[in-house]
């Protein structure tokens, strides 16, 4: 691994590795406060984050590494390319974390600089949000292979993280979408080649026929960052497709997830999300163990 900018980017064996090293990392942590001793972590928004900037700050300084936060909105772009800005934070910092909104922008830091450069969430995915997810589903239910996973709402970049992970670990994924809110041709196509050869699947479904029993239902907003919608027209379009208790009772589900932040009423129920089925500050809290693997591996191979 030199960058970690989408998840397909992975091969199945890494993404064990991570799994497995996050898993080490979580239980033993001591063994790892001062792996990063000495070593210097950008962390480039051009997008607002909880969970995102403050688990990688807190791993990062857990490790026994510095971090320091730019706000790219005002440092990249108009006033400065991302090239120049990757070239730049290269001298001086050890790895390069980029929330944004373009994946392009990922790759043009990636191809300036000659530190690793993480996604931390771009258009196309959320790479980091995906591993806490296999990872918090690991901790549930063991053998990824076994564990059948229903995504309800828009097929949007975790939606598509979601994708590239379940066809990695061999899982059984189904993503119901209102239609016209699909995620890419091109890479659920990936993802379902990339499935069936490790044994899983990822299928797309437009309605709740078809279904198979689920042991766990994720949902994310239905307005992401950066996208430019209808209000109207999402809120009818979406309706159908809430999480509720009818919903975990019909698809037999155990658990909940959900990446955050949450608009209770909207696309998942209180009931729900706040209810003993619910995964999700556990999925935030795996947030910093999967990363602390992802930076621990990246390093790794840097210095080799």
């Amino acid at each position: 691994m030199q960058d970690l900018l989408a998840l397909r980017d992975l091969s199945s064996a890494e993404v064990t590795q991570l799994l497995d090293l996050a898993q080490t990392i979580k239980q033993r942590p001591s063994a790892w406060q001062n792996h990063l001793q000495g070593k210097s972590i950008a962390l480039l928004f051009e997008k607002p984050s909880l969970r995102t900037r403050a688990s990688f700050a807190a791993g990062i300084h857990r490790l026994g590494g510095h971090s320091i936060y730019l706000d790219a909105a005002n440092l990249m772009g108009s006033r400065e390319p991302a090239a120049d800005v990757g070239a730049n934070l290269a001298l001086w910092h050890d790895a390069i974390v980029a929330r944004v909104f373009s994946q392009a922008t990922l790759d043009e830091l990636a191809q300036a600089s000659d530190k690793p450069v993480i996604n931390a969430l771009s258009d196309i995915c959320h790479p980091c949000q995906a591993m806490a997810d296999l990872l918090t589903l690991t901790e549930q239910l063991g053998d990824l292979s076994n564990v059948t996973l229903t995504y309800f709402g828009d097929g949007n970049n975790v939606c598509q993280g979601l994708m590239s992970g379940a066809a990695l670990v061999g899982m059984t994924l189904q993503i119901v979408t209102p239609k016209g809110y699909e995620p890419d041709t091109e890479a659920l196509a990936h993802a379902q080649s990339v499935a069936a050869t490790n044994g899983g699947s990822v299928t797309l479904h437009h309605d709740f026929t078809d279904l198979q029993q689920t042991h766990a239902i994720y949902t994310d907003t239905w307005f992401s960052m950066g996208q430019e919608r209808d209000s109207n027209t999402v809120m009818h379009d979406f309706a159908p497709f809430q999480v509720n208790m009818d919903l975990m009772q019909q698809l037999g589900a155990s658990y909940f997830m959900h990446c955050l932040p949450a608009y209770r009423g909207r696309e998942v129920t209180a009931e729900v999300i706040d209810g003993p089925q619910s995964l999700v500050l556990h999925q935030a809290e795996n947030r910093l163990h999967a990363q602390n693997a992802i930076l621990v591996e990246l390093l790794a191979g840097a210095k080799a």
